[in-house]
């Protein structure tokens, strides 16, 4: 069996992604092979619906496998680490405008790339150990994959915190923020695809939904929109400073992990994509900033000290986290002529 195993079963197409031993991590093969069968399902009138799942217990996906960005990155081969998101950027949004109920069954971590895949479905179903993270930022890059456009999504300043700070959601959380629409316990997820393998009939999620547990999330909201309320990363940073209180200095001590000059712009960027509404918008900003971030940003010393060396002291660029100018955003954030992401093949 392949790293990805994608048949035909009943009523639906099935995607499970395969590589337990790799907390299921997403390749670029894994990329194409679910971005060649998709249209042929859509055109196929005895698929009703696609369901996505994963093999292990531990994860639905940790996110990209990075292994060959990071080796690409210490041979100055920019290009070849740019290839991985140009095709896996079309992928989320041909998953976001599938044309039929598309179902993703989401246990353990669910992380950056896993979030491209499972979090972009029309019925995204997490159980008791599902924990659904954005934490780019801790490696010197933006929410991606059309996170921005989830994080954007959330109720009031929710995305911001949750994009900036790396904060794992659980099941609770990740349905408050919008990340996940069901609650099934996950003993009653085999049956529950074994009937929609026979029927087609995504209603069936929604007879076996039960109660989500309570939300963090929710509970600190009052907190969190008065905190995270500023146009920028200085403005939230001038007001979690002035307080004592715990809340706000744990939440510093989150964002200290993190890469100033990636937080910053990802504030700017869910600003944005706030107005815009529209997953390409999302996805074509965020390419701007990634295509930049393998030269100009901190993704290749995130990477090593998270991954590689696994030292947790990257030396970023910006030393403090008040340091990024508005100027420094907008360099990683500008068009980007020739090399501009194009999707409108995916729509």
């Amino acid at each position: 069996m392949t790293d990805v195993h994608l048949r035909k079963s009943g009523r639906t197409g099935r995607i499970t992604l395969n590589r337990p031993d790799a907390l299921n991590a997403v390749t670029l093969s894994m990329i194409r092979e679910i971005a060649a069968i998709l249209p042929i399902w859509a055109a196929d009138n005895d698929v009703a619906m696609i369901v996505i799942d994963a093999k292990g217990d531990k994860a639905f996906s940790s996110g990209g496998d990075i292994a060959d960005i990071y080796a690409a990155l210490t041979r100055s081969d920019f290009d070849e680490a740019r290839v991985f998101w140009r095709e896996e950027y079309p992928l989320n949004a041909a998953l976001f405008h599938f044309p039929k109920p598309v179902a993703s069954f989401m246990q353990g971590f669910t992380m950056g790339g896993g979030v491209g895949i499972g979090c972009h479905a029309s019925h995204r179903v997490v159980g008791e150990t599902s924990r659904i993270a954005m934490p780019e930022c801790g490696i010197g890059l933006v929410p991606d994959v059309g996170g921005s456009l989830l994080l954007a999504r959330a109720s009031g300043r929710i995305g911001e915190y949750i994009g900036t700070t790396s904060y794992r959601m659980e099941p609770g959380d990740a349905i408050f923020a919008e990340f996940a629409d069901y609650y099934v316990p996950e003993s009653e997820w085999p049956d529950l695809i074994s009937a929609l393998e026979r029927t087609g009939d995504w209603t069936k999620i929604d007879d076996a939904a039960a109660l989500p547990p309570d939300s963090a999330l929710a509970a600190n909201q009052p907190q969190i929109d008065a905190y995270f309320a500023g146009e920028t990363l200085r403005d939230i940073l001038t007001l979690l400073t002035r307080s004592d209180g715990d809340w706000a200095q744990d939440t510093l001590k989150r964002l200290s992990r993190n890469a100033p000059l990636a937080m910053a712009s990802a504030i700017e960027l869910i600003h944005r994509i706030r107005i815009t509404d529209r997953i390409e918008s999302a996805l074509t900003q965020e390419f701007r900033y990634v295509y930049r971030a393998v030269e100009q940003g901190d993704f290749q010393e995130g990477i090593r000290a998270a991954i590689v060396d696994k030292d947790k002291s990257p030396n970023w660029q910006h030393a403090a986290m008040d340091a990024p100018t508005p100027a420094n955003v907008s360099a990683m954030l500008m068009p980007l002529g020739d090399q501009e992401l194009r999707l409108e093949t995916t729509t």
